[in-house]
C-alpha cells in the first residue's frame, strides 16, 4: 500500500481553493488539506471542499447506466442506453421539431471547462433553442443587466476587496456562500482584513449574518425591498454631490433618465417599506461617497427577490456615476486569458435575441427561464417540449413550484439525466448516465476566472485527474460526443467537428487501452492554453501551487472594453426603464403586506444547494427548520421546537421551528435544498424529514421578473401557524396532500 500526495484545486464553488490530496494506491483519496503554498488561496479550504472525497466516494455513486422499467430503474449497457436515447430523439425531432428537445444545465456543469461547451455543442447539433439553466434561479438578473449596460452578459464588475475603503454588501453572506461570481478565498479572513485597515463595511440583510458578526456594521432591511433601498441611495448620492458628472458625460449615456426616476424616492419614503432609517441610509451614502474607492456589491438575496434586475441595475449605476467603476478600490472588470467577451460577441455567443414560446421572455445567456419549463412541457402547440436532458443539475429540488414541475416531468416522452448521484430528478428519468466527479478529470479553472479574470488575486492552475473512473463512469464531454452520433446531431452543428471528435476519442481510447471512446480532455485543455498564448498544461503542472497572472490595475475598461454599440455604458436601457412602471404598484403592495411574514432562504456552512445532504456529517439534524424571531413565534403560539404549517399563495410545507433573534422581526428563514424523500437511491438524504422551500415559490409567466425571467425564491409572503396534525416524514412535500394550498 502506497500513499502519494499531490496538489489540485476545488471545484465546488467559485473560491477554487488550492488543495493538497493524499491518494492511496492511485485509487482512493484518504485526506484533503488546504494548500498552504497556493499563490492565491494561501492555506484556506472550507469543510465541504476538505470532505468532498467522502461525498464523491458515497456507496450511492452512479457507476453504470440505468434505464427506467415498470419495476424501477435497472442496469443497462452504454450501447443500449445511447441507442434508446438516439431513437427517441430522432423520432421526437421528426414528429415535433427540433425545439421539442430541451436541455437544463445545472450549476455543477459550470465548474468545469469542457462540460458546458460540449453540452451546448450537442444542442447546437440537435438544432434546438430550448435551453434552460440554473442561472435563472439565482443570477440571470446580473447577466441580463450586464448585456444592456455594458454590451455583453459576462462583463461583471466586482469589488476590489483588497483595496476598497468602503464596501456595502446587500443580500450576500460571503462567510458562508463566498463571493459570487468573484473568486475570493478565506472570506472571513478577507472581511477582517477590510475592517482591519479601517475601511467602512456594511451588511444590509434581513438577518444578522455570519459575515456581519465577523466585521463591519449590520443594517436590517425588509426582504425583497432592495430596489427601493437602491432608489433612495442613488437619490441621496445625487443630493450629496457624489456624482462625477464630467466622468459620466465622457463614458456613459442616459443618466438624465435615471436621475429623473429616483427623484420621488426619498429616504423617508422608502423607509416605510425597507425599514432602513433615513439617518442610516444617509450615513452609508456619505461613507460611500467620501471614501477613496468604494463599492456596492450584492448577491442572491437581491437576485432572487423578485426585482433582481432593477436592483442590480441601480447598483451598477451607483458604482458607475460615483466614479468607482473601473477604479482601484472601487469595482473592476477583469481580464481573462484572452478577450472572451469581445470574441464571443462577434460570434454571437450568449447573445441570442429570440423569445420563449410561453410568456415571450428574452433568452439570457442563450437560455430561457427555468420558471417556464413546466408550462413549456404541459402546453400543447408548436415547440412544446417533449424531451429533456438534465446535465449537472437537480431541477426537481431547485426550481420554483417544484411540485408542479414533477407533474410536468411525468408527461415527457424522454428524460435523460447526467449526474454522479441518483438525485430526485434522476429518480423519474427514463435514462440515467453516470458521470465522473471533479476528482476524476483533468481541468483548468472554469470560465469566470479563466476567461473573464473574475479573481481578486489573478492566477491560473492546471490539475490532472486524481482518480480513475469507477465502473462505467464517463466524463460528460465524451458522453455528448456519443449522444451526438446516436441522435444524428453533429456537435456544434458541424459534421466535420463530429468526425474529428469521434476520431480523436477513438484514437485516445485505443492508446489508453479503453474499451469505449474518450475525449482527450487534457489535450483539448492544452490546446485552449496554447491558442490563448498561455503556459502549456504541462508547464502549469510544474507550478503546482498556481501560476500568478498580472494583478488588476483598473482604468482599462471604460473607453476601451465596453461592448455597447457606441462604447459607452448605457445607464438607462429601455427595457429596464420600462420595468420601473411597476414600482408604484409594488410599493403599494409592500405597504399593504408590511405586517405579514416574509420568508427568506439561508444556507449553512455544510450545505451546498441540494447535493451535500447525502452525507451524515453535513446533514445536521436530518431536517431543515423554519427560523423565526421569538416575538413572531410567540404571537402565533409557537414555542421553540414546535411544528408549524407554512403556507404561501403557491404551496405549503410542514416543518419544525427554531427561534432566532438574529432575524429581523417579520422575517422567517427556511434553508433550501431539502426534501430528498423521493430520491430512494440517496441512502442518507432520502431518510431526512426536511422540506423543499421551493414548493412555496410560484412559477409560470405571471410570476417571473420580466427583464431576467427569474422566479421569486426569497422574500415570499407566507402565513405561519401551529401544524394541523403531525409531520408526515415520508411525504416529499412535508405536508399531507389534503392540506397543501
Amino acid at each position: 500500500m502506497t500513499t502519494e500526495t499531490t496538489t489540485t484545486f476545488c471545484r465546488i464553488c467559485e473560491a477554487l481553493c488550492g488543495l493538497e490530496v493524499d491518494i492511496e494506491d492511485g485509487r482512493r483519496v484518504t485526506a484533503i488539506r488546504p494548500d498552504d503554498q497556493h499563490v492565491a488561496t494561501r492555506g484556506y479550504g472550507c469543510i465541504k471542499g476538505l470532505r468532498q472525497h467522502e461525498l464523491y466516494g458515497s456507496p450511492d455513486r452512479l457507476t453504470h447506466p440505468l434505464r427506467r422499467s415498470p419495476g424501477g430503474h435497472v442496469r443497462t449497457s452504454w450501447d443500449e442506453a445511447l441507442t434508446g436515447i438516439g431513437q427517441k430523439v430522432k423520432r421526437i425531432v421528426r414528429d415535433h421539431g427540433r425545439d421539442a428537445v430541451a436541455m437544463y444545465v445545472g450549476t455543477a456543469a459550470g465548474f468545469g471547462v469542457l462540460h458546458p461547451a460540449f453540452a451546448q455543442g450537442f444542442m447546437d447539433g440537435v438544432g434546438s433553442r430550448s435551453m434552460y439553466a440554473s442561472a435563472s434561479q439565482d443570477c440571470s438578473n446580473k447577466f441580463a443587466v450586464a448585456r444592456h449596460l455594458y454590451g455583453f452578459p459576462f462583463i461583471q464588475p466586482f469589488p476590489d476587496v483588497d483595496r476598497t475603503e468602503c464596501l456595502i454588501v446587500v443580500g450576500a453572506n460571503p462567510a458562508i456562500s463566498k463571493w459570487s461570481f468573484l473568486q475570493v478565498s478565506n472570506p472571513i479572513g478577507r472581511l477582517k482584513e477590510i475592517a482591519g485597515r479601517g475601511a467602512k463595511l456594511y451588511f444590509v440583510d434581513p438577518r444578522r449574518t455570519e459575515s456581519a458578526k465577523v466585521a463591519g456594521e449590520h443594517v436590517f432591511i425588509r426582504p425583497s425591498t432592495d430596489v427601493f433601498f437602491y432608489l433612495s441611495f442613488l437619490r441621496e448620492l445625487i443630493a450629496q454631490g457624489g456624482v462625477d458628472r464630467e466622468h459620466v458625460a465622457r463614458h456613459m449615456r442616459g443618466f438624465e433618465h435615471v436621475e429623473a426616476l429616483v427623484q420621488p424616492w426619498t429616504p423617508e419614503r422608502t423607509a416605510e417599506v425597507t425599514r432602513v432609517s433615513p439617518e442610516t441610509l444617509r450615513e452609508m451614502v456619505t461613507a460611500y461617497s467620501t471614501a477613496d474607492g468604494a463599492a456596492l456589491y450584492s448577491s442572491t438575496g437581491v437576485n432572487m427577490g423578485g426585482f433582481g434586475a432593477l436592483g442590480f441595475w441601480l447598483q451598477e449605476v451607483i458604482n458607475a456615476v460615483s466614479g468607482n467603476l473601473d477604479r482601484r478600490g472601487g469595482t473592476l472588470v477583469g481580464k481573462g486569458i484572452f478577450d472572451f467577451p469581445g470574441w464571443a460577441k462577434k460570434q454571437g455567443i450568449l447573445m441570442r435575441d429570440d423569445r420563449s414560446r410561453i410568456g415571450g421572455f428574452s433568452a439570457v445567456n442563450d437560455a430561457y427561464p427555468g420558471g417556464l419549463l413546466a408550462d413549456e412541457i404541459l402546453t400543447p402547440g408548436d415547440r412544446q417540449v417533449k424531451a429533456l436532458f438534465v446535465t449537472g443539475g437537480n431541477p426537481l429540488l431547485t426550481m420554483a413550484n417544484s411540485g408542479r414541475l414533477r407533474e410536468a416531468f411525468s408527461e415527457l416522452e424522454l428524460l435523460v439525466v447526467l449526474d454522479i448521484l441518483p438525485t430526485e430528478t434522476a429518480s423519474v428519468a427514463h435514462y440515467v448516465l453516470p458521470c465522473t466527479s471533479p476528482l476524476q478529470r483533468p481541468d483548468l479553472p472554469f470560465i469566470f476566472p479563466l476567461m473573464l479574470g473574475l479573481q481578486s488575486r489573478p492566477y491560473i492552475q492546471a490539475t490532472e485527474a486524481l482518480l480513475p473512473p469507477e465502473g462505467e463512469q464517463r466524463d460528460e464531454a465524451s458522453i455528448y460526443v456519443d449522444l451526438a452520433r446516436h441522435c444524428d446531431a453533429p456537435l456544434f452543428g458541424s459534421k466535420v467537428a463530429q468526425m474529428l471528435f469521434e476520431g480523436a476519442t477513438t484514437l485516445f481510447a485505443r492508446r489508453r487501452g479503453k474499451a469505449r471512446a474518450e475525449v482527450p480532455q487534457r489535450a483539448l485543455l492544452d490546446l485552449l492554453l496554447r491558442v490563448t498564448r498561455q503556459p502549456s498544461f504541462a508547464q502549469l503542472l510544474r507550478s503546482p501551487h498556481g501560476h500568478r497572472r498580472p494583478d488588476h490595475q483598473g482604468g482599462d475598461f471604460l473607453g476601451s472594453r465596453v461592448l455597447t454599440d457606441d462604447g459607452r455604458v448605457d445607464l438607462a436601457p429601455p427595457s429596464l426603464l420600462a420595468a420601473t412602471d411597476r414600482l408604484e404598484a409594488v410599493f403599494a403592495r409592500e405597504r399593504e403586506d408590511r405586517r405579514r411574514l416574509k420568508l427568506i432562504t439561508r444556507r449553512a456552512i455544510t450545505t451546498h444547494n441540494s447535493w451535500t445532504h447525502n452525507h451524515e456529517r453535513f446533514s445536521q439534524d436530518g431536517t431543515n427548520y423554519l427560523y423565526m424571531h421569538p416575538d413572531d413565534a410567540e404571537a402565533r403560539g409557537l414555542a421553540d421546537g414546535d411544528v408549524a404549517d407554512v403556507k404561501s399563495a403557491t404551496g405549503a410545507v410542514r416543518v419544525p421551528i427554531k427561534h432566532l433573534r438574529e432575524l429581523m422581526p417579520g422575517t422567517v428563514a427556511l434553508p433550501h435544498g431539502w426534501g430528498h424523500q423521493p430520491a430512494k437511491g440517496l441512502s442518507v438524504a432520502s431518510r431526512h424529514s426536511g422540506v423543499n422551500a421551493n414548493l412555496l415559490a410560484a412559477d409560470g409567466p405571471g410570476a417571473l421578473e420580466p427583464v431576467s425571467g427569474m422566479a421569486k425564491l426569497t422574500g415570499i409572503v407566507v402565513d405561519v401557524a401551529p401544524a394541523d396534525g403531525p409531520p408526515n416524514r415520508d411525504d416529499w412535500s412535508g405536508l399531507p396532500a389534503e392540506s397543501r394550498v
